[in-house]
């Protein structure tokens, strides 16, 4: 008959199994984050090498003259632009968000550089808007289809090679042609409704109050400022949004949204759709399957694992599903 004494020796051994088995686990799971630090710690630096080497590249190309007829210098710096935000947009999951924004923000300033290099060795562009009167507006006639006034831009203030500025109470509307492949600005609207169907290389939207814009697939980016109590709708690479309040984004972006000075900013899913909208992101190059819409960055919100005050999701049965 066995005794509690020899029970307890034939346990010890399982005791000390199981013990030695713990150990393993454990040192396997600090080989693996050692593992995985050294692989983030490669996978940064080779961000980080391979963004400043193009990002000298096209400050080279943006500095130097016109390369050959019909701007393929642009076209280039304009490729290798998107390219660059591609590697950032990849990176980003293990990214620190200070080098994320220090990257975002060169980003930014090459963009505005393009613009303004493009507006200078592009001839200026005449266009034509249609415009209709909203009901119950009592604004005088416009013409039926009045020139858009260019002002003087600011260094701050990237130039367009088309768009609209300084009009209140109307519909408007841009021809796809007109907006295709080009900068499309609009300025100091108030209380307009905006529809562009088409692909603009990149959308800047600055100085609106009760507006709503309706836009096609953006190729890479869509910069906000300064705008309050908007709707705004549109799919696009990346979305830059300043000093902007009251607002509502319907929102395709293939990276991650970013907001600065902003506050009460509520967000949901792209839902607008036109004729040959399919064209235009194919003509965009945006991937359909990849909608961050919901994922926005606050760099006036620097709290870790707590979400940003200055912007909400649009609960669902607060959506917009048909904009007829």
């Amino acid at each position: 008959m066995e005794t509690e004494g020899s029970v307890e020796k034939c346990r010890l051994p399982e005791r000390l199994q199981r013990r030695e088995e713990e150990r393993q686990r454990e040192a396997e799971k600090k080989r693996q984050a050692k593992d995985g630090q050294a692989v983030q710690e490669e996978k940064s630096g080779y961000f980080s090498c391979s963004f400043g080497l193009e990002r000298a590249a096209i400050e080279e190309l943006l500095g130097g003259e016109e390369s050959g007829p019909g701007g393929e210098l642009l076209d280039e710096v304009s490729g290798r632009l998107q390219r660059l935000q591609k590697l950032l947009n990849d990176s980003m999951m293990f990214l620190p968000s200070y080098d994320i924004r220090q990257a975002q923000e060169h980003i930014t300033r090459l963009q505005v550089t393009l613009d303004a290099r493009r507006q200078q060795l592009q001839p200026k562009k005449k266009f034509a808007f249609k415009s209709r009167k909203k009901e119950g507006t009592t604004t005088t006639t416009q013409p039926p289809a009045p020139m858009v006034t260019r002002t003087k831009e600011t260094p701050a203030q990237p130039a367009a090679q088309c768009g609209l500025q300084g009009l209140s109470g109307q519909l408007l509307f841009m021809d796809p042609e007109q907006i295709r492949q080009n900068d499309v600005q609009l300025s100091q609207l108030r209380d307009c409704t905006v529809t562009l169907p088409g692909s603009p290389a990149t959308l800047h939207i600055r100085d609106l109050s009760g507006c709503k814009v309706l836009c096609g697939p953006v190729a890479s980016s869509v910069f906000v400022d300064n705008c309050t109590d908007c709707l705004f709708t549109f799919p696009c690479q990346q979305l830059r949004t300043h000093s902007t309040k009251d607002s509502r984004f319907y929102l395709h972006v293939t990276s991650r949204a970013i907001i600065e000075d902003c506050s009460r900013l509520h967000f949901a899913p792209f839902t607008w759709s036109y004729p040959n909208i399919q064209q235009d992101y194919e003509l965009a190059g945006l991937d359909q399957s990849r909608n961050n819409w919901d994922q926005v960055d606050d760099f006036n919100w620097l709290a870790m694992g707590a979400k940003s005050p200055n912007w909400n999701i649009i609960p669902e049965e607060d959506r917009i599903t048909h904009w007829n």
